[in-house]
Formats: structure tokens, C-alpha cells, sequence
């Protein structure tokens, strides 16, 4: 994805990628329509096959996110985790160590009720650790948002080196 400007903190191990997707439970899914920006924090669930990354989230059956998905179903999202601050000696070197994944794809409001089941499987995994099973009466209640995710970035922040050794003191 083009924009990633800070080379040495990008994520390319699987594992490292799935870790987030597993630590972050909170996905920012960017919307517009008619030059109207809209943010929303959200729960989601994910497939990772391949390489290729699939989100899936749970909404109301009505509302203004399902009204923008339809109107233009071009979104972006963001995640992070493992948030910390760190001070520095002058106030350029104070900041935060995160992870995070941003990227963008396309929405698609499903319908297939054993997609939504397995969509809503996912995503119960992911927040809970847990599996669950889903019966059509429930899945009927909830709308489901699926994320064809087509280009994402993964990337780490630690902690710089030399705060390490002002917070915690010189590891010997």
C-alpha cells in the first residue's frame, strides 16, 4: 500500500500480522459519501487465507452505515494494539508504541444466511477466544458487513532503544 513512510516498523510475518488481528478487537471502518467523511469503531472477525484478509462486522439492520455502504462501498479501516507511551529528555522524543494494521477493500452487506453464521462465528472468535454457533433466527436480527480487503499494512512501533534504557535501566 503506498504511504507507509516508516520502512523499519513494517509487518510482513504472518504471524506477527494474525497476532494484532487477534490482540486489536477494535476496527475504525472509514466511510464517505457525497464527500461526507464517517468513522465508526467497531467489533469485527476476520479470515486470513492465503495471504488474502477478509473482515467481517455486525450492525443494526438499519442505519446510516449500511445506507453509506450501499451508496459507495469503498472503505477504509484501521486497528492497533500493545499501546504504550514513552517519555523522552526533550518533548520531540516523547511518543507511543503501538501495532496496527490500516488498509482498504470493498463492504458488501451479506445475505447468504450460512455466511452470516460463519461471518458471526468468526467474529465471536476473535472477541471472545471462544467458539460459538449461530442458528438462523439469530443471525436474522443482525446485519452482517463483509471486507474484501485489497491492499493493507501492517506495522510496529517499540519502544526506542535508548528510552528502554532511561525507564528500565541499562540491561547488562
Amino acid at each position: 500500500m503506498q504511504g507507509l513512510t516508516k520502512r523499519e516498523r513494517q509487518v510482513t510475518d504472518p504471524e506477527q500480522i494474525i497476532r494484532i488481528l487477534d490482540t486489536a478487537k477494535v476496527l475504525n471502518l472509514g466511510l464517505s459519501v457525497n464527500d461526507e467523511p464517517y468513522v465508526v469503531p467497531m467489533n469485527y472477525g476476520y479470515r486470513m487465507e492465503d495471504g488474502k484478509l477478509t473482515l467481517y462486522l455486525h450492525s443494526a439492520v438499519k442505519g446510516k452505515k449500511l445506507d453509506m455502504i450501499r451508496a459507495n462501498p469503498k472503505v477504509f479501516f484501521s486497528m492497533d494494539c500493545d499501546r504504550m507511551p514513552f517519555e523522552g529528555r526533550v518533548p520531540c522524543q516523547y511518543g507511543l508504541v503501538y501495532s496496527s494494521i490500516m488498509g482498504k477493500g470493498t463492504a458488501a452487506i451479506v445475505e447468504d444466511v450460512e455466511e452470516k453464521k460463519q461471518a458471526m462465528t468468526l467474529l465471536m472468535k476473535t472477541q471472545t477466544g471462544k467458539d460459538f454457533t449461530f442458528e438462523d433466527r439469530l443471525v436474522s436480527m443482525v446485519a452482517v458487513i463483509r471486507i474484501d480487503v485489497s491492499e493493507y499494512t501492517a506495522k510496529k512501533r517499540p519502544i526506542p532503544e535508548k528510552t528502554e534504557e532511561r525507564m528500565y535501566g541499562r540491561q547488562q
